[in-house]
């Protein structure tokens, strides 16, 4: 019986290290090929640009003492204009597709036009040349570099004084009204995208284009006296609503422009 049983281990000893020798060497398994992760769009930013923007206004007359209007029907003016603009940013990135942003902005430039007193057939001629803004925006990713969006937010703008002419003959009167600030409520949309969706090659730099409508609040420019700058006690009435579109190019500071490359 012990005979056997080394007989049997013998054998199978054997047996194991033919089928080994048997074996070929092992073979080689390539590493996975990196996923490709598209690149977060949180993060800070800075943008410029430029643009153009028209602005309505319904305007009258009213007493400055009372407020009882004088001109009672809404005389309609307007005007238009460029401007460039700077800003910046801050976005968060929330799952795969939504971005949610606050930013800044001011504008530097003319949108002129004019404001009248049809009491005595004067017009005169105001133009907003400064604004900032600051506020929020939601945007939707319909592709991973392109970004669709809309915003709102709180609006300031400076505009110039303007001298009173006759809208017959063309010359002053003698009376003039001061530069004023408005401000009021704004919302618009637009879509920024990275340059290399045209095929350029700049990692970080996006191109953006939005358009705003801003709703200002109503002012009462006090006619004055040229020379002596005393109030003739009527107010010219006036109340904005200004449509602008520019484009920017932006930078952001995060982008890192190639694809980040998953462990494995």
């Amino acid at each position: 019986m012990k005979k056997l049983v080394i007989a049997l281990t013998a054998l199978a000893a054997f047996t194991g290290s033919a089928s080994a020798a048997d074996l070929g060497a092992r073979p080689y398994a390539k590493a996975p090929a990196p996923v490709a992760m598209a690149p977060s769009w949180t993060g800070f930013y800075i943008f410029g640009g430029g643009g153009g923007g028209i602005w309505s206004a319904n305007g009258g007359v009213d007493n400055t003492a009372t407020g009882a209007c004088v001109v009672c029907t809404n005389t309609r003016t307007g005007g238009d204009g460029w401007f460039g603009t700077v800003g910046a940013g801050y976005d968060w990135q929330t799952g795969p597709s939504w971005v949610f942003g606050i930013f800044g902005d001011g504008t530097f430039g003319s949108l002129k036009g004019n404001i009248g007193d049809a009491s005595i057939f004067a017009v005169g001629t105001t133009k907003m040349e400064t604004a900032w803004a600051a506020g929020a925006r939601v945007g939707y990713l319909v592709a991973p570099n392109v970004l669709s969006y809309i915003n709102g937010g709180y609006t300031g703008t400076y505009w110039t004084g303007s001298t009173l002419l006759g809208s017959n003959s063309g010359t002053p009167v003698g009376l003039h009204t001061d530069s004023f600030n408005t401000g009021g409520w704004f919302v618009g949309g637009g879509v920024e995208n990275n340059l290399n969706f045209f095929g350029i090659n700049a990692p970080g730099w996006f191109m953006k284009t939005e358009y705003r409508a801003a709703y200002l609040d109503r002012k009462n420019l006090q006619e004055r006296v040229d020379g002596t700058n005393v109030p003739t006690g009527f107010d010219i009435t006036f109340k904005p609503f200004v449509q602008t579109i520019s484009t920017s190019l932006v930078y952001r500071f995060n982008w890192s422009g190639a694809p980040i490359a998953a462990k494995y």
